[in-house]
C-alpha cells in the first residue's frame, strides 16, 4: 500500500514539475496574458497602405494623358465620365478628384513610348498597342483589406453613412472587397440595382439560395422582395446586418400590423419573429420553422379532452396568436379574437 502511495506521489510531483516548467517557457518566451488578448491583424494596415500607393518610380499624368493615345479605353472613359465619381473630376464640383490614377496608380510609366504616331504604325501592322499593365497596381491580386482601402480613402471621408459599420462588419471579416459586389467599369451607374441583388448575394450565400426554393418563402426570386429590403450589405449594429435594430423593427417594415402593441401580447413573439419564422423560407405555411401544433407544443403543452390528448391547428381557435386587445370567454386572454 506505502508503495503504491508513493508512486502516486511520484506522478503527481513529476506532473507538476511539467506544468511549471512549461509555465515558465511560456514566460520566458514573452507570452503574458495582456498580449494575449490584443488583437493582431494578419496584415497590418501600412502594409496595405504600401500595395496600393503603385510604382515610386512612375509619376502623375492625368487620365488625359493616360487615354489620349489610345483607344482601347474609350467606352471605359465614357462610362466613368458618365458616373458619379466622374462628375468630381470637375474642378468646380468642390469634391475630392477622383480619376484613373486614384485607384491604379501614376501612369507615366504605362504609356512611356505610347505616342499617336507609335499608335499609328501599330495600327497599320495590324497590331494594337498596349499600356504597360504590369507598372500600375494590380488589383486583382491584391488581397481583399488593400481592394477595400482603395475605395474607403474616399468613401469614409465624406458622408458616406452606410460605411461607418463596414470594418466591424460579416462582410469586411470575411474578406468581401468593394469589387466583389459593384464593378466600376460595369457603366456609368455604379450603385448595384435591386433586382440585381439576389443573384449577387447567392454567389455566397448558398443555404439561403435554397431556403428561396423552399413552398413557403419571401418573393426574392420573383424580385418582389430584394435582399437589401431587409440588410444593409455595407455593415449595421445587427450581428446578421439587419436595416433596422432589431429582427421585430425589421419584419415590421413590411408586418406592422402583426408588431402592434396590444393588450395581450404573445411573449417571444413580442421580441423575435424568427422564434416561429424561417425569413427566408421554410416547407411549412407561413414561413414557420416547425407545423402547428408542434411548433405551439415546443412551448406548451396540449389541450386533454374527454378521451385523452388530441391535437389540431391551433390556430383554428387561437387566431389571434400575434397579439390581441379582446381577452377570451375566460377573461385570460389566450388570443382567441
Amino acid at each position: 500500500m506505502k508503495q503504491r502511495m508513493t508512486r502516486a506521489r511520484w506522478r503527481g510531483a513529476a506532473l507538476l514539475g511539467l506544468m511549471l516548467a512549461g509555465l515558465a517557457v511560456l514566460l520566458l518566451s514573452g507570452c503574458e496574458t495582456d498580449t494575449m488578448k490584443t488583437a493582431k491583424p494578419i496584415v497590418p494596415v501600412r502594409e496595405y497602405e504600401r500595395m496600393t500607393v503603385g510604382s515610386f518610380e512612375a509619376n502623375y499624368i492625368g487620365t488625359d494623358n493616360c487615354l489620349k493615345s489610345c483607344h482601347a479605353h474609350d467606352k471605359l472613359r465614357r462610362d466613368f465620365e458618365a458616373s458619379t465619381m466622374g462628375a468630381q473630376l470637375s474642378p468646380k464640383s468642390g469634391l475630392p478628384l477622383v480619376d484613373c490614377e486614384s485607384c491604379h496608380g501614376p501612369g507615366s510609366l504605362a504609356v512611356e513610348g505610347i505616342t499617336k504616331e507609335a499608335v499609328a504604325e501599330a495600327a497599320a501592322r495590324g497590331e494594337t498597342l498596349a499600356c504597360k499593365y504590369d507598372t500600375l497596381i494590380k488589383i486583382e491580386d491584391l488581397p481583399a483589406g488593400a481592394r477595400t482601402l482603395i475605395c474607403t480613402r474616399c468613401h469614409t471621408g465624406n458622408a458616406t453613412i452606410n460605411l461607418h459599420n463596414w470594418n466591424a462588419s460579416p462582410h469586411a471579416m470575411n474578406d468581401v472587397s468593394c469589387t466583389d459586389c459593384h464593378n466600376i467599369h460595369s457603366g456609368p451607374d455604379l450603385i448595384v440595382a435591386p433586382r440585381e441583388t439576389a443573384n449577387m448575394c447567392f454567389k455566397c450565400h448558398k443555404a439561403q439560395m435554397a431556403q428561396f426554393s423552399m413552398p413557403s418563402r419571401h418573393p426574392v426570386k420573383e424580385g418582389r422582395v430584394y435582399c437589401t429590403d431587409c440588410h444593409n450589405p455595407h455593415g449595421s449594429t445587427s450581428p446578421t446586418m439587419f436595416r433596422k435594430e432589431t429582427v421585430k423593427a425589421t419584419c415590421a417594415q413590411c408586418h406592422a400590423e402583426k408588431t402592434a402593441p396590444n393588450v395581450f401580447e404573445h411573449a417571444e413573439n413580442a421580441e423575435d419573429c424568427t422564434n416561429c419564422h424561417s425569413p427566408h423560407g421554410a416547407p411549412n405555411d407561413k414561413l414557420l420553422k416547425v407545423r402547428v401544433p408542434f411548433l405551439c407544443m415546443q412551448c406548451h403543452i396540449g389541450h386533454t379532452g374527454n378521451n385523452g390528448e388530441y391535437y389540431t391547428r391551433c390556430t383554428d381557435c387561437h387566431s389571434r396568436i400575434h397579439g390581441t386587445d379582446v381577452p377570451s370567454a375566460s377573461g385570460a386572454g389566450h388570443f382567441t379574437q
